[in-house]
């Protein structure tokens, strides 16, 4: 759930279907030589990001990032995913410098189908562009009756470990999603730093302050008051607990583990020892249907997920939530509502339509 800080101030938001966006993302994506299929698939993965109110990883962001990687040439219009090794239940990918959110759904149907058959499926890819919102991907398998996870080490070194003075680590996102009956299913997506970089252009964005011990300076100290950050260079990310006190080395833990089963796994190394190396990240389908009775299984899971959401909140507090659920509402909301972008995200989109001699993003 994103923090009201982030969020659109109401006087600058602007609405638009989940149709029309689809349409002049697919169409943006085709004008930078991206076939058709994989364009749609782009798209769906940034719409329904935006749908489930994760905005950081939506439009807004990343998409003018993917434009300029298309045009500089770091991204790979038209890769040849290619399979390096294989078993039954695991493969390694090379993504060839592919956009990592037209592959990882790839990847992700990989080990789903593996899965299928052998119970678990578990796939790595090496050398992709950016990964986007890693639920997404493990949203796929939740929506096959499965248990989806996915981490990704992301290019860029942007995370001091505890107690270092120079950044080792990306944000190093994981996820997990669950399917369960009546209620939503699990959605889990967070980074192993102590705010996600995305969220940090969203706060420039709407110029509000970042919280203490969500930064660095450039020596790896934290930041103990609010910092109002002009331009991100000036600051290095913390882990997950910002400081040593409130469990950093937690964060940190989970970084080098993200490296482990995503970077180690596919045969490639981390960005601190190979820069320009790209992103790597592992998929992973567990078929309930291995393990237990799907139907007991979600039974079991709507009784916990009500038992958390109908818990007494605490004082000044409106409600207990659970990973998925704000996505969830959010996105049954947005679908009939609309998607609602900054004003300055629909001015980009005028200039890159223009620009492409694309019809113009239809607004509400």
């Amino acid at each position: 759930m994103i923090l009201d800080r982030f969020k659109v101030p109401k006087g600058d938001e602007v609405h638009v279907s989940e149709e029309a966006l689809r349409t002049t993302v697919t169409a943006i994506f085709e004008k930078m030589g991206v076939p058709p299929e994989d364009a749609a698939i782009g798209a769906d993965v940034l719409v329904m990001t935006d749908l489930r109110a994760v905005e950081t990883h939506g439009v807004s962001n990343m998409l003018r990032v993917y434009v300029q990687g298309y045009r500089d040439g770091s991204i790979n219009a038209t890769p040849k995913l290619r399979i390096e090794r294989e078993s039954p239940t695991t493969a390694t990918l090379d993504a060839d410098r592919g956009l990592g959110i037209i592959l990882g759904p790839k990847a992700m149907r990989m080990a789903i189908e593996k899965a299928k058959t052998s119970g678990l499926g578990m796939v790595t890819m090496h050398s992709s562009g950016h990964l986007g919102a890693v639920g997404h991907h493990a949203m796929l398998a939740a929506q096959e009756d499965m248990v989806g996870v996915c981490l990704t080490a992301s290019a860029g070194l942007s995370v001091v470990p505890t107690f270092a003075s120079q950044p080792m680590f990306s944000t190093n996102p994981l996820s997990i999603a669950a399917p369960a009956g009546k209620e939503a299913p699990v959605y889990f997506d967070v980074a192993t730093s102590a705010i996600a970089g995305n969220k940090i252009r969203l706060a420039m964005r709407m110029q509000s302050p970042l919280l203490p011990n969500w930064v660095s300076d450039k020596e790896g100290t934290p930041l103990s008051q609010d910092v109002l950050v002009q331009d991100r260079r000036d600051y290095y990310q913390l882990p997950l607990g910002g400081t040593r006190e409130q469990g950093s080395h937690k964060g940190y833990g989970f970084a080098m583990m993200v490296e482990l089963l995503s970077t180690l796994l596919s045969g490639s190394s981390p960005i601190m020892l190979e820069r320009g190396s790209g992103s790597k990240s592992h998929f992973a389908a567990y078929n309930i249907s291995a393990f237990t009775d799907v139907e007991q299984f979600k039974q079991t899971m709507d009784d916990m997920l009500k038992t958390l959401r109908t818990a007494d909140p605490a004082p000044d507090q409106e409600r207990v939530l659970y990973p998925g659920l704000s996505e969830h509402e959010a996105l049954q909301e947005r679908r009939t509502n609309g998607i609602p972008l900054h004003k300055e995200v629909i001015e980009w989109f005028a200039q890159i339509t223009a620009e492409l001699e694309l019809p113009a993003l239809v607004t509400r």
